[in-house]
């Protein structure tokens, strides 16, 4: 759209610039300035010529400027009601050529009635004192330099009108300077005549002005209409969307309650004929059968669980359950469901944690989803023999991230927001990993977000993948010192000897985060003995 418009505005300053023609509906614009100029001046220039018309009884009779005012008076009137017939009348009744010509025979009265001004006082100025003679033929200057001033001002937008209402009164003021036969006279009409070209080509560039003003409008009307229907289009896809949206998830919800329904039979008598509790199966190919069909239905299960979860975040309807809790607990509970799934491939799981953060304030389910899901994809995606790290740290901000690192093929830079989106998965994924759905990832940035985190993808061919998750420090809990007993204050200024005071308390040094990294079960810690002082009881640290 703004490529035509753009050529469309080069096709119009083309045609300026080499003089075209004007198009009709511009020409009618054009008229349509003129005028709305004539009425808005009328008074104007009914004054300004009783103004001329008593400046010349100086050197003219009474009678003959008064019968010029009546003639311009006259030629005015007729003007001003071709002008107003114009603008009552409805564009589609306007005939442009006929109402031009009556434009410019009107125009040329009242230029014709503008040059008998030159005429004033003419038969007896040979009579009239120097003085006067002198006066009276510089004003007459004048006010042809004012006429032509004020009819390039109005009438620039129709050129032709112009020169049909300035060429008669120049003509006749050059003649009767000419007339007088004096160089200073002829020197004043040939300046007459250089003002009155300058005129022209300053309302040459007015009118060219005008006429861009014009075509610029049109442009910017076309592209109001163009963003006007785009607009439009767009509404109506957005409804269309939002009415497929909605038949979406009525889709989903009939869908899912119709699906679980035999879903759950189909896991249940396969698990249990998988398990052989009713009695041991003859045939070992059936009890095969039975797993493959308890582990389909599985499959099947979670993905319309993670297909309902998702469908549930972009609507908007995933409620989260907060409470307090601790990145490197959900994590550690995650590595232990995945533990003999990872053993099975032959993966080694490292766990990174700082054992020393704050609990945060989040959705346990949430939080517990979106490490299964990172890890799940790093058990996919890792060969045999690879490694998956598993951090938990505090940032820099005062928030706290969870990272899964592993050691897979990696996925390309111009792949990563492919699979950022829902069922969008990598080309190395089809080849060298399990099958999948592609909706883990897409879950977990919305989980994330609905906590207002952010959830970062890093990646590199044949080095592995890197997804970490930062949450915000507003949802990081501080604790807060333990508040004294009412009566502690009093009872220490009781017994001043038993407390020690602010000044003599020992300072005891705080401790600085340790992060822990383990991929195996660490030896439980020896016995405390009972002669160890209370104080190091106090200070022994749990095994992480």
């Amino acid at each position: 759209m703004k490529s035509r418009a753009s050529e469309d505005l080069r096709e119009a300053r083309e045609r300026l610039a080499h003089g075209s023609a004007i198009k009709p509906e511009f020409e009618y614009e054009m008229m349509s300035i003129f005028v709305r100029n004539e009425l808005s001046a009328a008074v104007t220039i009914v004054g300004l010529s009783a103004i001329f018309s008593l400046a010349s009884m100086f050197w003219a009779p009474v009678q003959q400027a008064i019968l010029w005012l009546l003639l311009v008076i006259g030629s005015k009137v007729v003007q001003l009601e071709i002008c107003r017939r114009f603008q009552q009348t409805t564009r589609s009744e306007i005939d442009l050529k006929v109402w031009r010509q009556r434009l410019l025979i009107t125009e040329l009265l009242s230029g014709f009635s503008w040059a008998g001004f030159a005429l004033v006082g003419f038969a007896g100025h040979s009579a009239a004192p120097q003085t006067i003679l002198f006066s009276s033929h510089v004003f007459l200057f004048a006010a042809l330099i004012v006429v032509l001033a004020i009819r390039m001002t109005f009438a620039s937008t129709i050129i032709p009108i112009l020169y049909a209402g300035t060429v008669p009164m120049s003509l006749a003021v050059v003649a009767r300077l000419v007339s007088l036969g004096d160089a200073f006279y002829v020197a004043l009409a040939l300046m007459a005549v250089g003002v009155h070209i300058y005129f022209i080509f300053l309302a040459r560039g007015l009118n060219t002005t005008a006429l861009a003003m014009l075509e610029f409008r049109a442009q910017k009307d076309a592209l109001i209409a163009e963003l006007e229907e785009e607009k439009s289009i767009s509404d109506e896809a957005r409804r269309r969307a939002e009415a497929a949206n909605k038949a979406k998830s009525r889709f989903l919800a009939t869908m899912s309650h119709e699906l679980r329904t035999p879903l759950n039979a189909i896991m249940g008598f396969s698990e249990v004929m998988k398990a052989e509790i009713l009695g041991p199966m003859s045939n070992p190919t059936y009890k095969d059968y039975a797993g493959n069909i308890h582990d389909s239905g599985r499959h099947l299960l979670n993905l319309i669980n993670e297909i309902l979860d998702l469908s549930r975040i972009e609507a908007g309807r995933y409620e989260l359950h907060e409470e307090p809790l601790r990145l490197c607990d959900v994590a550690e509970d995650c590595h232990r469901l995945l533990k003999l799934r990872a053993e099975s491939k032959g993966l080694s799981i490292v766990e990174e944690f700082d054992v020393d953060m704050p609990q945060v304030w989040a959705d346990q389910r949430a939080i517990r989803q979106i490490c299964l899901n990172l890890m799940s994809n790093a058990l996919k995606f890792t060969p045999k023999g690879g490694r998956i790290t598993v951090t938990c740290a505090s940032t820099e901000d005062g928030g706290q991230l969870l990272s899964v690192r592993d050691t897979g093929p990696g996925i390309p830079k111009d792949e990563l927001p492919k699979v950022m989106q829902a069922f969008g998965q990598g080309s190395l994924a089809h080849q060298t990993a399990e099958g999948g759905t592609g909706l883990g990832l897409p879950i977990v940035k919305n989980l994330v977000e609905l906590h207002g985190g952010r959830f970062d993808l890093h990646s590199e061919l044949r080095k592995g993948t890197e997804g970490v998750i930062y949450l915000p420090r507003a949802r990081v809990l501080h604790s807060v010192a333990p508040l004294q007993p009412l009566g502690a204050e009093r009872h220490r200024r009781s017994t001043p000897g038993r407390w020690p005071t602010p000044e003599a308390a020992p300072v005891r040094a705080t401790r600085t985060p340790r992060l822990v990294s383990r991929n195996r079960p660490s030896a439980p810690p020896p016995p405390m003995p009972v002669h160890a002082p209370a104080s190091a009881r106090e200070h022994a640290v749990d095994p992480v």
